[in-house]
Order: structure tokens, then C-alpha cells, then sequence
């Protein structure tokens, strides 16, 4: 009992970090409430606590604004999940060594990247978004950090020369597990249309054109 209530609480700590993070879209958001509520209301039952009644959005009913009826109702939907989540436990038949990985790790972990240059022959100023890729299922896992890069081969603000710095933080056990992570960073030129063009009365000045893309795997 004790190693299972430990597996749980390190998915309640990894969960209250994506929580506090304030990075995840609203549906994310919703959705890991309600698996971190679930999971709540899971232990208490395995440690023989009182069951915790709840409405949709994961919030405990209040008794004096609710009826009885309600009351009941709730209490009878939450003991058949309960019951089903129990059911489910007791089929899974996982290795002693995995749940020993598993917590011998640590919860959240960090990907600290310094940029210490970008040599890339574009004749304009660029933009350089960097971010996490799962290459397995095709999927960007992390926000971009952008730098702006003068057509000099500096930073666009002289003053973040040697200071380029960006930690990608919030990668549970999860992100850890995938076969693959690659860090991508995609350049975008700022400039005129076409590079050749010298007449500055034909050409616009400001817009944004893909010009490449560059990565490699950090795990």
C-alpha cells in the first residue's frame, strides 16, 4: 500500500507543477483537474478515507446549497468510478522495476539550452523559434523561444550577445519515455521579397519568408 500511495502522490506532484506552470490551454487545463481529482478521491478510498462528493468541473459539493437527492446521486456516480478505476488497477500487471524507475526519478525535469551563435548565410535579419519535437508522432511538445537575428550575425538587442538563454521546464516521466526528442529551431527571413532585388523601390520592406530549419536530438 505504502509504494502505491507513493506512485500516487508522485503523479499529483508532477500534475500540481503543469498546474502552476500556466502554460497549458484551457482544455489541457480542464482535463488534468479532473485526472488529478480522480486520482485524489482513487487514494482516499484506497486508504479508507471519506469519499469526496464532486460536481463536472472537479469542485466539491457544498451540502447546504445541495439537495439530498443530488447528494445521493453524486455519492453513487463517484463510488461506480471508484469502482471501475479499482478494477482497472487490478488488471494492470506492471514490473516492480518500472514503479522502481519510476519514482527513483524525478518528478519534473528541465532542458537547459544556450544559444552561443547562429552562423547561416541570409544577407537579412532573421528569426530563430526553437522548441521540442517528438518526431514519432509528428508533434511540437513545448513553446517557442524566439531569437531575433540582425543580417550583421548579432542578436537584434547587442545587449543579449552571450545571454541567449532559455530553459524548457515542465517535462514529466511522460515526455522522458518518448523514443525520440529533437530540438528544432525553424528560421523565418524578415526582408524584402526576393534577395536579388537591389532597386529599394521595388522591393517591401518587413516580410516574413520560411527560409530553413535545423535540428538535433537531445535524447
Amino acid at each position: 500500500r505504502f509504494q502505491q500511495v507513493q506512485s500516487m502522490m508522485c503523479d499529483l506532484m508532477e500534475w500540481r507543477s503543469q498546474l502552476l506552470s500556466g502554460t497549458l490551454p484551457k482544455d489541457e487545463l480542464k482535463e488534468l483537474k479532473q485526472k488529478v481529482t480522480s486520482k485524489i478521491d482513487y487514494g482516499n478510498k484506497v486508504l479508507e478515507l471519506d469519499l469526496i462528493v464532486r460536481d463536472e468541473d472537479g469542485n466539491i459539493l457544498d451540502p447546504d446549497k445541495t439537495s439530498v437527492i443530488s447528494l445521493f446521486h453524486a455519492h453513487e456516480e463517484a463510488t461506480n468510478k471508484i469502482t471501475e478505476r479499482i478494477k482497472e488497477e487490478m488488471s494492470k500487471d506492471q514490473p516492480d522495476y518500472a514503479s522502481y524507475s519510476r519514482l527513483s526519478s524525478s518528478p519534473t525535469h528541465s532542458l537547459y539550452v544556450f544559444v552561443r551563435n547562429f552562423v547561416c548565410r541570409i544577407g537579412e535579419d532573421a528569426e530563430l523559434f526553437m522548441s521540442l519535437y517528438d518526431p514519432q508522432k509528428s508533434t511540437i511538445i513545448s513553446e517557442n523561444y524566439l531569437v531575433r537575428w540582425g543580417s550583421r550575425g548579432f542578436p537584434k538587442e547587442i545587449d543579449m550577445l552571450n545571454n541567449l538563454k532559455v530553459v524548457f521546464t515542465d517535462l514529466g516521466n511522460k515526455d522522458l519515455s518518448r523514443d525520440k526528442i529533437y530540438l528544432v529551431c525553424q528560421i523565418v527571413r524578415v526582408g524584402k521579397m526576393d534577395l536579388r532585388d537591389s532597386n529599394s523601390k521595388k522591393y517591401t520592406q518587413g516580410l516574413r519568408r520560411p527560409f530553413g530549419v535545423a535540428g538535433t536530438a537531445v535524447s
